[in-house]
């Protein structure tokens, strides 16, 4: 399993391999959910908030969302719209 700097900074997955943003993940690994929000960082805030499998982290995230885009979304369609998924993976390259 991923630590949660990891998920969070996750690019994107090559079928068990999670690609990870290394460069990001060392500026903003201790921001939590919300701030990380209020930084523009939307993907990575969302992704802190499925990893805690926080309701509220994942309300705050969508209100969030919703006020800078002035549409309603709901929860489940964050999913689609960052590609964020818990995915088991056996290892991992830091880019």
């Amino acid at each position: 399993m991923l630590s949660r700097e990891d998920f969070v900074f996750t690019i994107g997955y090559d079928g068990p391999l999670a690609i990870i943003d290394g460069q990001a993940r060392r500026r903003y690994r201790s921001l939590s959910t919300k701030e990380l929000a209020e930084n523009g960082l939307y993907r990575a805030a969302y992704s802190s908030a499925v990893y805690s499998n926080d309701p509220q982290e994942l309300q705050f995230v969508a209100d969030t969302y919703m006020k800078l885009s002035g549409t309603p979304i709901d929860i489940k369609t964050l999913d689609r719209l960052f590609g964020v998924f818990p995915v088991e993976v056996k290892r991992s390259l830091v880019l």
